[in-house]
């Protein structure tokens, strides 16, 4: 994306006058009058401290009590940033941290929670005229702190989104609100494949929900499509397993897909010192698999000592929609990194649900539940590169579904051809089937983010041989293309489940 950052006009609660006067001189001593007047409501200085083992007495209103915040003169000429907090002019009050000092004012500090509750009388700090803090936070640097305490004195911030976590992580630290909305809004504009991983980490620590779910989403849009052997390398087991048991994943092409990157995932997991070209990626991993296979005298590796850790993302893989597939079994079965404990009860599960349709002409599933089509249904992909007639298929359903997916005049087509390929056994040749399915189109800009979204929701689906079923109409509608087509379809019949 290049180097991006964010300057923002920052109202904040307690600011000081909307009208500071005059730049220079005159805003500067009108900041210091503040100041003085403030000293002369203080208390007499007490001895250095150091917050590290100190225990704080509580107010009525314990430590998150809402202290008012104090008014404080403030300005976007930099007069009074540079006075008081760079020069630290009438200073009342002395910060120690990551070994550096600042001079600063308990006035400009109030408009921080933890400083306001501080200073206000119901902690042992408040009369004391240097104050020693101790970092809870790694992700705290010096740079950081003064950046954060820097703020309360400016108007205008200045965030990157390579500096936008240690700030979120200070503000957070110091209960400044505003600066932590202010570093959610750059995570909004900056989010991409270079930020995502950090930025949904930090958010889930520091209580941005929100900041969460779009990198979330984000991950789910793009995970399948980048391509991107650094991104991988950051997405954490905990993380991998939400995305791979969530429906919403963007799965290109098929179900073994998933199967695929998650193999390359471990593999980088394992090796982190890794480089190579994309197309390497693979064989180096099956390379790598082939040894450590050999070495543990043939255990699958999810189950030595080294691959237990990646079992639980493992177990979110849809098994019945990868060993449907002949090739893909095979594949499953060469690399041995599924357990064949896993694996025998879902074809066991597959072969009496084929038999079911075979032998009771069932057409497909009657009693649909929400659970069952999140998270058992297959997820299938395909991709409209430019706005021209296209279309291709989604085959091998096993119980008797050639379907063909046709894009033309802004519609996108469903076109059963039951009877156009012989599947060897009779249920091949009936000549209806119904299945559940769900169709979502997605757009992404360059950065990876949806520019465009439309989701069909679970619907039912009968077709007859060569029936045609409109299923979208993106008639006077913006998109950009290239357009994502994700499906969900549960084909089973209603007395069959897919295992979990």
């Amino acid at each position: 994306m290049g180097a991006l950052s964010s300057r923002m006009l920052w109202p904040r609660a307690g600011r000081a006058q909307e009208e500071l006067g005059a730049a220079g001189e005159e805003a500067v001593e009108v900041a210091v009058a503040v100041v003085e007047a403030r000293e002369e409501d203080s208390e007499e200085a007490g001895p250095t401290t150091s917050q590290g083992g100190l225990k704080r007495k509580l107010g009525p209103g314990g430590p998150h009590a809402k202290v008012p915040r104090r008014k404080c003169a403030r300005d976007s000429s930099g007069s009074v940033y540079e006075a008081l907090f760079l020069r630290g002019e009438n200073s009342d009050v002395r910060i120690r941290a990551l070994g550096e000092e600042w001079n600063l004012h308990r006035v400009y500090l109030c408009q921080s929670g933890y400083f306001a509750s501080m200073f206000s009388g119901a902690w042992r700090e408040t009369t004391m005229n240097t104050i020693e803090l101790q970092m809870p936070d790694d992700n705290i640097d010096r740079e950081a702190m003064h950046e954060t305490l820097g703020s309360l004195y400016q108007d205008t911030v200045l965030i990157t989104p390579g500096r936008v976590v240690a700030i979120l992580a200070t503000a957070s630290m110091l209960q400044m609100d505003e600066l932590i909305q202010q570093c959610g809004e750059v995570m909004k504009e900056t989010v991409s494949a270079q930020t995502v991983c950090s930025y949904y980490y930090s958010a889930e620590s520091y209580g941005l929900q929100c900041i969460r779910t779009m990198c979330l989403q984000w991950l789910l849009d793009n995970l399948m499509i980048q391509h991107n052997e650094e991104l991988l390398r950051e997405v954490s087991p905990e993380l991998m397993k939400e995305l791979v048991a969530s429906s919403e994943l963007l799965v290109m092409e098929v179900e073994m897909d998933v199967y695929t990157m998650l193999k390359k995932w471990m593999f980088l997991q394992l090796q982190p010192t890794w480089r190579g070209s994309h197309r390497a990626l693979l064989p180096d991993a099956d390379l790598w698999f082939t040894r450590s296979r050999s070495e543990s005298e043939g255990t699958p590796f999810l189950e030595t000592e080294q691959g237990r850790d990646f079992v639980p993302v493992f177990q979110q893989l849809r098994l019945a929609y990868i060993i449907c597939d002949l090739p893909s079994a095979h594949i499953i079965d060469q690399d041995a990194l599924i357990p064949a404990a896993w694996l025998t009860p879902v074809y066991k599960e597959q072969w009496l649900a084929l038999l079911q349709a075979e032998q009771t002409r069932e057409l497909g599933p009657i009693d649909i539940y929400l659970s069952d089509l999140q998270g058992n249904s297959m997820r299938c992909g395909g991709r409209l590169c430019r706005n021209e007639q296209c279309s291709w298929r989604w085959a091998g359903f096993n119980f008797g579904w050639d379907l063909v997916v046709c894009y033309t005049n802004r519609r996108i087509i469903f076109r059963c051809n039951a009877l156009n390929k012989s599947y060897g056994l009779g249920v091949s040749l009936l000549c209806q089937r119904k299945v559940a399915f769900r169709l979502r189109l997605t757009s992404l800009d360059r950065a990876g983010r949806a520019v465009f979204r439309k989701d069909t929701e679970y619907q039912m689906l009968s077709l007859r041989k060569d029936q045609e079923l409109e299923v979208v109409n993106l008639e006077n509608q913006e998109v950009a293309f290239p357009i994502y087509v994700a499906c969900n379809f549960l084909y089973l019949p209603h007395e069959g489940r897919c295992p979990e």
